[in-house]
């Protein structure tokens, strides 16, 4: 899939991520400097594994500068969890965040059309992230769907201490 971002600056395109674009996610997410941070592995094996339920967008160059992970939740198969949201400082305050979360979503509910397509979205956020409370309410409004949430994940579950709690928001239902 390929949109093209239509704003001042040079377009964008929204694509399937590949193998190779594993380290410049790892780069994207380490700067955002609120991100869990993961293995630098994992971000491959994410591109290699889960590229059908994520987004990355790309400069003119080809080169990275957004993305968003995700899967299909294995108990719930209408489910699209979002795992992480990350988009480069040099592409912050231009709505790209929200581009990309329609992306993947429309690209999953055609995939998903055989079984009537995607019916809901999860993801988690801590209390004191508010961009992304704000880009998963709002794609709630854009959809016409209604967010519900919950601790998923009290702060006493985390090991290595210090975590905010993590919250659920499901968002749903999805019009098809």
């Amino acid at each position: 899939m390929t949109a093209a971002m239509t704003t001042e600056q040079p377009a964008l395109h929204i694509d399937v991520p590949r193998i190779e674009d594993g380290a410049a996610l790892w780069r994207i997410a380490r700067d955002s400097k609120v991100l869990d941070l993961n293995s630098s592995y994992s971000y491959l094996l994410w591109c290699r594994d889960f590229a059908g339920t994520s987004v990355v967008a790309r400069d003119g160059s080809g080169e990275p500068v957004g993305f968003v992970t995700g899967y299909i939740r294995p108990s719930r198969p209408r489910t699209l969890v979002i795992w992480q949201v990350a988009v480069d400082a040099s592409q912050r305050g231009r709505g790209l965040a929200s581009v990309l979360l329609d992306a993947l979503t429309a690209r999953v509910t055609a995939d998903l059309a055989h079984t009537d397509g995607l019916a809901s979205l999860e993801t988690t956020i801590t209390p004191d992230n508010t961009a992304s409370e704000r880009l998963f309410t709002s794609y709630a409004e854009r959809h016409g769907a209604d967010v519900e949430r919950e601790v998923l994940f009290d702060e006493n579950l985390f090991p290595d201490g210090g975590h905010l709690p993590e919250v659920l928001y499901r968002i749903g239902p999805l019009a098809p």
